[in-house]
């Protein structure tokens, strides 16, 4: 377990392998932990791969605004104090989000960017998620004893093919997380559009959608295309928003050859 200390609380993250600098980062509700498999991968690809906790989540300060704006901040700060001066740049949901905007905020940071069932568009989330962003909802379910793993243990069916692993995954991060970042990250997520400011991307971006995905609109991916001038988006026919988790050698596959195209 490392850690970094900054003025708003300690960043919780893990590294793995040697090699190029890769800088992943996680979904709503989510942890570094999510990204262990393809850390495993990409570490016997020559690559050093660095998963962080957003503030709010996993074992980072509980503390902040939980905004993609801040977040943003939080990673570019989190590379210069690791003496990244540019890493490709990975994330899942939320995640995939803040990459677009980091790199729209702070262009030499990053050399590519890939992101996975990621939002450009706050409308582009489930109707459950919206509504998980009004705060007296959140607080609702945070409420009530035992209502929201129940409710996430039942959705997660739903979610994942392999939802048992999911669910553990989510069970575990859902206890660390506050109702706070619960609600305010996933608030600002909603009201988030960052297709404005797309034509500015100035490095290569793919984009990774699950057509099955429930969460977020696998139609996103089109904004992309139509954004970005340089950027490939897949669609994992088998997947939901958890393709990592569905279908993993396709999915790793698909990352190795975007983060080592030229």
């Amino acid at each position: 377990m490392s850690s970094m200390v900054t003025e708003k609380g300690i960043v919780h993250f893990e590294a793995i392998g040697k090699g190029e600098p890769v800088v992943l980062l996680h979904c709503w509700l989510g942890s570094w932990n999510y990204w262990l498999s393809t850390m495993e991968f990409l570490a016997e690809h020559a690559y050093k791969t660095y998963a962080l906790d957003f503030w709010g989540f996993g074992e980072s300060a509980k503390q902040g605004t939980f905004t993609v704006v801040e977040y943003v901040a939080m990673v570019d700060e989190f590379m210069e104090r690791m003496g990244l001066a540019s890493a490709r740049v990975m994330g899942h949901s939320m995640g995939g989000t803040v990459s677009l905007a980091l790199v729209l905020a702070h262009p030499e940071r990053v050399s590519k960017v890939a992101v996975v069932g990621s939002p450009i568009v706050g409308s582009g989330l489930s109707l459950l998620l919206k509504a998980a962003g009004y705060q007296w909802i959140a607080k609702a379910l945070y409420g009530v004893p035992g209502l929201l793993p129940a409710l996430l243990r039942t959705l997660s069916v739903t979610y994942a093919r392999d939802w048992r692993t999911l669910w553990e995954m989510l069970r575990k991060d859902l206890s660390r997380t506050t109702v706070e970042s619960f609600s305010r990250s996933i608030g600002d997520l909603r009201t988030t559009d960052l297709r404005p400011r797309l034509h500015g991307c100035g490095v290569p971006v793919m984009g990774i959608y699950g057509r099955r995905d429930n969460i977020v609109n696998p139609e996103q991916g089109s904004l992309l295309s139509e954004g970005i001038s340089d950027h490939v988006v897949h669609y994992f026919e088998g997947s939901g928003h958890f393709p990592m988790l569905d279908e993993t050698q396709r999915f790793h596959e698909a990352i190795l050859e975007f983060l080592a195209g030229t």
